[in-house]
């Protein structure tokens, strides 16, 4: 079994690397875009379904059978020596964020797709072992006894603002209400749906799930979105987890009441403003230098997490040495409304222990709250997203090293030094499959360009 899955992984590498009409493809679908000038491609948008049709055909061409499922998703299967055994899962999303790079997502799908071609072209898609299903938002792809490839259709939720909308419809986590989601527009994810000649119900919905049983393990190729590959100088990497991550909204100022989308609460911030010339400096409770002070108090706190944290219940050395190589903060995003007398930023909060998070959270929240009271502003900080860390499976990731590092050698020769291993910051659709199997890996590859 391990044999005949690190033959199938080293293919994948060997196609994602090597290949050129991957390359090709790749460039093809970051031509396909709904804007000019830029790459986005977002739920059942025209790029989207256009992309979309591209990549069942390219399933098609690699031996599959397909179809397409009622939330969108792009499903290929090519049956196995013994089509009843676990399906191994390759998948990943074709959608994107506004202004994206080409290899966000279909890297995943076109080099799982190149790794099954190659297998079809030499006559060996139906002997392999297990079946292998590579997955990417809005397209699925199944493969019996050896690959099953998914192409998710949402993963980024740029439209509807919910992540892993395909993804967690295929794991079972997407509830029946999701269909009442609506966006920008006001038009529902059901809405969308039957625009688009699906005939979507809540039954329907909840039948995408995938059994447990069928289903033996999860792995997606992902381009890494960060440095450490590139500085390390390693195309390839093996990641052992993803980060938990809660995303928390601030807010300080004068009397005002925010309505946020339906799913959010309604906030109520009270506090002063005052003219910019005439209000003295000992009298003045400018939101924007205590927004200031909290900032560099996250900055400050997420560098030397040692220095803030005390040990109790949920802070022990193991926790403060998992934040130490983990932990990861930033602040998305800054504004003033209707003046500088509100501001409002939220901060992103990630790292592998979920414990430590929470300690962490608990710690910035307090010292938030003290800034605030000494500077007498009235500040309110609302979590609006939590999601827990995934760790990945040990013996999958090892075949999973040691399939790349084959892979490596073959591309470059003598290896001095062992595949890195990394926390993915990221989050992704692993997170939700999760969900479905205990057998999840990541691989990421690093590309000089993002575009």
């Amino acid at each position: 079994m391990a044999m005949a899955f690190s033959f199938s992984i080293l293919l994948l590498f060997s196609s994602l690397l090597s290949t050129l009409f991957s390359v090709s493809r790749l460039q093809l679908l970051g031509q396909v875009s709904d804007a000019d000038g830029y790459l986005e491609r977002t739920f059942f948008s025209p790029a989207s379904v256009k992309a979309g049709n591209l990549i069942r055909g390219w399933m098609e061409d690699a031996g599959l059978k397909t179809w397409i499922d009622c939330l969108g998703n792009i499903h290929g299967r090519v049956e196995g020596r013994k089509p009843s055994a676990q399906a191994l899962i390759i998948g990943s999303h074709m959608d994107t964020v506004v202004d994206a790079g080409i290899f966000d997502g279909p890297l995943g799908i076109i080099s799982a797709l190149a790794a099954l071609k190659v297998l079809h072209k030499n006559g060996k898609l139906g002997t392999l072992e297990r079946p292998v299903e590579c997955v990417c938002m809005l397209c699925f792809l199944i493969v019996c006894k050896m690959d099953h490839v998914i192409a998710f259709s949402d993963e980024e939720g740029v439209r509807f603002q919910s992540t892993f909308l395909g993804s967690a419809a295929v794991a079972g986590i997407l509830p029946a209400s999701a269909l009442q989601i609506s966006d920008r527009r006001g038009i529902t994810l059901e809405g969308v749906l039957k625009e688009n000649s699906i005939d979507i119900t809540e039954e329907k919905l909840l039948q995408l799930k995938y059994d447990p049983e069928s289903v033996w393990a999860y792995v997606e190729v992902h381009i890494e979105q960060g440095p450490v590959l590139e500085w390390a100088g390693f195309p390839l990497g093996v990641v052992n987890g993803i980060a938990g991550q809660t995303r928390l909204k601030v807010i300080l100022g004068w009397l005002i009441t925010m309505f946020a989308r339906k799913e959010m609460l309604q906030v109520t911030v009270r506090g002063s403003q005052g003219h910019a010339g005439t209000v003295p400096m000992s009298m003045r409770q400018d939101p924007m230098a205590a927004a200031a002070e909290m900032i560099v108090l996250l900055e400050s706190l997420c560098k030397d997490p040692g220095n803030f944290l005390s040990f109790d219940g949920n802070c022990n050395s193991s926790t403060l040495e998992s934040l130490s190589n983990s932990l990861v903060c930033t602040v998305g995003e800054i504004s003033t409304w209707p003046s500088a007398s509100n501001v409002m930023f939220t901060v992103d909060l990630r790292t592998i222990d979920d414990a430590g998070r929470e300690a962490v959270i608990y710690e910035l929240s307090s010292r938030m709250y003290q800034i605030c009271d000494r500077r007498s502003v009235s500040c309110t900080i609302n979590r609006k997203h939590d999601a827990n860390a995934v760790i990945c499976d040990s013996e999958l990731s090892s075949q999973l090293k040691s399939a790349a590092f084959a892979a490596m050698k073959r591309m470059r020769g003598e290896i001095q030094s062992e595949l890195p291993v990394l926390m993915s910051g990221a989050g992704h659709d692993a997170m939700a499959i999760s969900h479905l199997t205990k057998g999840i890996s990541k691989v990421r590859h690093v590309v000089k360009s993002n575009r």
